[in-house]
């Protein structure tokens, strides 16, 4: 499989990008990409800044539209109308520093109410945090607020995780605790969409890695994963 020449539709298939275009003005973010996303696999996106690998995970989740191209999500949907499905991890934290991690996840869990989600405590568990904390998110350290970020997109059981920059600002110990996590997610059948800088962090859970170069795919390549 290839990044630059997409296959038939699949039912099993999670994603297709068909001829992607991204334009913003006269600026052009993304160009002509093509790529098929499977179920249980992570594909891991590289590129200097300004390479489109925010703006690609932004189009994927439906919270840019494309300017050119199609792209479907869960066998023919829209990402637009398939967002409880879709789990979005922004550089930013999107969380309250003044609340506490299980007030956090309580008010994000308040916006699904079509779909059931995990509790607070059951979440924050999950990545390895403990719910009877009750310092504030604001006296956090950084990997700690890096795993309730997470824990808010896991809420609603995404089958489709877009996580930009998971490893920003962390030290090495909690971002292989973070990988760790990451990879039984993806053995669960979820997949993984992710960027970052530290391709070897990501390196034991790729499965794929997708090389941004100006807005096109510079290079596709099979990953090598480990967990």
């Amino acid at each position: 499989m290839t990044a630059s020449t997409t296959s038939p539709e699949r039912p099993n298939q999670i994603a297709r990008l068909d001829k992607i275009s991204k334009l913003f003005g006269s600026f052009a973010a993304l160009r002509q990409v093509s790529v098929d996303l499977e179920p249980g696999r992570c594909y891991v996106l590289l590129g200097e800044n300004g390479a489109g690998k925010s703006t690609l995970l932004r189009v994927l989740a439906g919270l840019l539209r494309p300017t050119h191209g199609t792209i479907t999500v869960f066998g023919g949907t829209a990402p637009q109308d398939a967002r409880e499905r879709i789990g979005y991890m922004s550089h930013a934290p999107m969380l309250y520093d003044e609340l506490t991690a299980v007030e956090n996840l309580q008010y994000f869990s308040n916006l699904y109410p079509a779909r059931p989600c995990i509790s607070p405590e059951d979440v924050l568990r999950q990545v390895g945090l403990d719910p009877t904390l009750s310092r504030t998110l604001g006296q956090y350290s950084q990997g700690m607020r890096q795993r309730t970020s997470l824990a808010r997109v896991l809420l609603p059981v995404p089958e489709l995780l877009l996580l930009d920059e998971p490893f920003s600002n962390m030290d090495v110990e909690s971002a292989c605790q973070m990988v760790d996590l990451l990879a039984t997610f993806r053995h669960s059948s979820r997949t993984i969409v992710l960027t970052t800088h530290q391709r070897e962090l990501a390196a034991p859970i790729a499965d794929w890695v997708l090389t941004l170069k100006a807005g096109r795919v510079a290079s596709f390549e099979p990953g090598s994963p480990s967990r």
